[in-house]
């Protein structure tokens, strides 16, 4: 069956930023709680929506979630600035070729929409040119694992079966709302920080080792 969607995670899946999203959320919680966070206790919250991992890690911290989620994007901003974000090797001109074959391209993010826009500009990508939409954790009623930013990209892009729809990304709870999608191609990719073990351990179609490889595996699956 033919895909009419790519729903792709931004860092980690199609953006190297070196991990610097996760070191910021960590810093800025740490800051308010006034105690490190444990490296599990991030792992287990890669992918998700940024207010809500910050909420839960707080664990009853006295903190408003709203002051540290400032805290964090004001740390990203600054390491983005220090070191901007590239797109991961061969990522570009994969999302060409796709939209050349008439697959709708979509970015989904935990990041809200202020903070994706920054990457968008940080990269040079504008909806229209390499992708099609954008869809990000506050635009929706709740993040990962939750499905509701890949039916959101369906619902921008004009996609009305999930049958059609491939999604990738980089952490357990991209492989989980792909799977909570019912997507035909739920895709863990390997550039990110958890690794094949990890993702392998999650419901999934494909482990991939980076994004440039989907091109290929479509045409291998004769999906289009």
């Amino acid at each position: 069956m033919s895909i009419d969607l790519v729903a792709l995670d931004m860092a980690g899946t199609t953006v190297q930023e070196g991990g610097a999203v996760y070191r910021a959320l960590a810093d800025a919680v740490a800051a308010a709680s006034g105690s490190p966070v444990p490296a599990a206790d991030i792992q287990r919250w890669m992918g998700a929506d940024k207010r809500e991992a910050i909420a839960a890690l707080l664990a009853g911290a006295p903190a408003e979630v709203d002051t540290v989620f400032d805290d964090f994007r004001t740390r990203l901003a600054a390491a983005y600035e220090a070191e901007p974000p590239t797109a991961l090797p061969g990522v570009e001109s994969a999302l060409t070729e796709l939209r050349a074959r008439g697959i709708k391209v979509a970015l989904t993010t935990g990041f809200s929409r202020d903070v994706a826009e920054d990457l968008l500009t940080h990269l040079g990508w504008k909806i229209g040119g390499c992708i099609d939409a954008l869809v990000t954790a506050d635009e929706v009623a709740t993040g990962r694992p939750a499905p509701y930013m890949i039916f959101r990209a369906m619902e921008l892009t004009g996609v009305h079966s999930t049958t059609r729809v491939l999604t990738a990304g980089d952490t357990v709870l991209d492989l989980r709302a792909g799977t909570n999608a019912s997507a035909q191609y739920v895709i863990g990719v390997l550039t990110g920080s958890q690794d094949a073990e990890i993702l392998g351990q999650e419901r999934h179609t494909h482990l991939l080792s980076c994004v440039s490889e989907i091109p290929l595996l479509l045409t291998r699956n004769g999906s289009n």
